[in-house]
């Protein structure tokens, strides 16, 4: 046995969950899930719809509190993460505002930064009562760095010539684009996605795949993905997990996603299709 590797530690996960169950109501939403998340990896859930999906991504965020089991982030249980949970990057799978808001693309990018230059945490809600002023006054009295900041996020996504267009006028795809460059302003370790490609025609959402990959390769991301597109988990992703309320199996997508592991997780109903995508 190599010496050199048995003598290293294996890095410390991104992510940790032990056992996690969530009850809504009676009905059991998820049962005894457990996984690891490793440092600079891709990895997707996958499975039928009212497998429990989104409502794993919400109990592991802090966003719908679970029954048993835990969750560390970063090392840290996420009840105390303090600080660290500006480390967190978040896509819904439907960003709801209302489209009247009057805010440009630069200023909810610049949303990312508070006042002080301090990463401001992802899972805060943007648009509450009497923020439409203080979001201003933290764009305008920005310094060059932090606008500095905001273009180069911006440019990085292909979406800079948008700087200015108020948010209610951009395309399902445009928008996507922005709300990455809103995780991309200031670093981050872990960024969740739930469905991120929904609304996305499949040219966007291919152009978004590829974009989103090119990010994760160059910022070192940990990325926990909700994916309906088995094609693009195939090609792209470093894990599967096939979720329905238990977790069914994980692994590499050659083996998780195998037709005896898509048929146990999705039942016979389910026929796998095909996209084309030119990259």
């Amino acid at each position: 046995m190599n010496s050199e590797l048995t003598n290293n530690p294996s890095p410390l996960p991104t992510l940790k969950v032990e056992n996690l169950t969530v009850y809504r109501g009676s009905y059991v939403a998820l049962r005894d899930v457990c996984f690891e998340l490793i440092p600079g990896t891709d990895t997707a859930v996958v499975g039928p719809n009212g497998a429990g999906k989104s409502t794993l991504v919400q109990a592991i965020l802090g966003l719908m509190p679970r029954t048993a089991g835990k969750v560390e982030i970063f090392g840290r249980p996420i009840e105390r993460l303090g600080s660290w949970r500006s480390q967190l990057g978040y896509m819904p799978q439907n960003f709801i505002f209302d489209r009247s808001f009057p805010i440009s693309v630069a200023e909810l990018v610049g949303l990312g930064i508070d006042k002080e230059g301090k990463r401001r945490s992802p899972l805060t809600p943007l648009f509450k009562g009497g923020e439409e002023t203080s979001s201003r006054q933290r764009f305008w009295g920005q310094n060059q760095e932090k606008s500095n900041a905001i273009a180069t996020a911006l440019k990085r996504v292909d979406a800079y010539h948008l700087r200015r267009q108020a948010i209610g006028t951009l395309s399902g795809g445009e928008l996507k684009r922005v709300l990455l460059a809103y995780c991309l302003v200031m670093p981050r370790l872990l960024l969740v996605l739930d469905e991120a490609f929904a609304g996305v025609d499949m040219q966007g959402a291919a152009d978004f795949y590829a974009l989103l990959n090119e990010l994760k390769k160059e910022e070192n991301w940990t990325v926990l993905q909700v994916s309906h597109d088995i094609d693009m988990v195939s090609r792209h992703c470093d894990r599967v997990l096939c979720l329905n309320q238990t977790l069914v199996c994980s692994g590499h997508p050659e083996i998780a996603l195998s037709p005896q592991n898509l048929l146990a997780t999705y039942g016979p109903s389910f026929s796998r299709y095909h996209h084309q995508h030119d990259f």
